[in-house]
């Protein structure tokens, strides 16, 4: 997980469960809380504030959590959380990927058909299935094994990301660790089969595969902080449109309501009458559909609610930010070269992310849709990775 900087974080996160979660936290007498959503639907699951990165990621890796929402009116000062979060849950769903994927590849081998053919009663393709009670045994005996084997794989991959001029020196850094956690959270399944077939004939063609597939990752991952950005800048949108709103309404008649929004007690005052009338910016994550979700499994779809936006404004603005020509700099280039205080802009970011996302072969669309029922405007990010 490439958040990495803070133990716990403070956002007041309402973690919505699957049928596996609610069944782990039943069966170990956890309270659960039924919640009315921003889309007005009823859940089960539970309340976080602070919480911990490493046990939402491990919530998510386990296929526990469908859905994460934050509701406040005020998102600036959380700016970073709210970040870290978001590179945490695309993070999650990238190592989840990175093992299907993995498998995939890797029952195609000959060495595994040919194992087949011997072992027709202890097959090894889609349909195996293997608890983890009758592997872990075997892996925490393989530890010394595994740690050669990661070696073994790995000394390719840190050799080429280190002799890689294009990448910065962070950048490096940041690969390096990458491909670590990458092979780290792969499931038991994989490092059973991996382990199988070690130094055994055919067993290159799972070396090339898993190569192959940490530098396709390791592309994908860029994304991550460009979501984030975005995220950011559509949350930051939303908040100021509703500062202003409620400016013109508490400061009516008063020529420069604009000119107000930048004295901290005036902020104040119209953040609690925001959070007094209801008028919150909700910030949603939906993962996957879960372990059986055949083709929705690398699936993220981050939605953003928020009663005061103008509903038609937003959606041609999103239309016509994503027509544009972003070929020469990237997300991130265009975040760092914005001015201070520059407003509107942050719609751009939609196009800049279209094109990251297109040439490391991540679908994304953007919907913009409004909820007549409650006067809600609605932008949904989807993403296949």
């Amino acid at each position: 997980m490439e958040t990495g900087k803070k133990f716990s974080l403070e956002l007041p996160l309402k973690v919505i469960l699957t049928e596996d979660g609610t069944s782990y936290f039943i069966s170990n007498n956890k309270k659960l809380t039924h919640f009315r959503l921003a889309d007005n639907v009823e859940e089960v699951g539970i309340s976080l504030n602070p919480f911990s990165p490493q046990t939402i990621q491990n919530m998510i890796m386990k296929d526990f959590i469908s859905k994460i929402e934050i509701s406040m009116a005020e998102f600036v000062s959380v700016r970073q959380s709210v970040m870290d979060l978001s590179k945490l849950i695309v993070f999650s769903i990238l190592y989840k990927q990175f093992d299907r994927s993995l498998y995939a590849e890797i029952i195609k081998c000959d060495c595994v058909a040919k194992y087949n053919r011997a072992n027709p009663k202890n097959l090894i393709d889609e349909n195996t299935k293997r608890s983890s009670s009758q592997l872990r045994p075997i892996i925490e005996k393989g530890r010394s094994r595994i740690k050669l084997i990661k070696d073994v794989i790995l000394k390719p991959v840190r050799e080429a990301i280190v002799s890689n001029r294009d990448y910065s020196p962070q950048e490096r850094n940041t690969y390096l660790l990458m491909v670590e956690k990458f092979l780290d959270r792969l499931s038991l399944m994989n490092w059973y089969v991996i382990m199988l077939f070690f130094q055994k004939d055919g067993f290159e063609k799972i070396n090339i595969a898993i190569r192959h597939l940490l530098q396709e990752y390791m592309e994908k991952s860029r994304v991550a902080d460009d979501i984030s950005l975005l995220i950011m800048e559509l949350v930051t949108n939303s908040e100021n449109n509703n500062l202003k709103k409620a400016a013109d309404t508490l400061y009516n008649g008063v020529e420069d309501t604009n000119a107000m929004l930048y004295d901290p007690e005036i902020r104040e005052k119209l953040f609690a009458e925001l959070k007094k009338k209801g008028k919150l910016v909700t910030l949603s994550w939906k993962l996957g559909g879960g372990s059986t979700a055949i083709g929705k499994q690398g699936r993220l779809q981050i939605i953003l609610y928020n009663k005061s936006a103008e509903f038609q404004e937003m959606k041609e603005n999103i239309a016509d930010k994503m027509a544009t020509d972003t070929k020469k700099r990237t997300i991130v280039d265009f975040y760092r070269e914005l001015p201070d205080g520059e407003e509107g802009l942050g719609m751009m970011y939609f196009s800049y992310l279209d094109e990251s996302c297109k040439k490391v072969n991540v679908k994304f669309e953007s919907i913009v849709n409004q909820l007549s029922s409650n006067d809600l405007t609605v932008i949904n990010l989807i993403f296949n990775f």
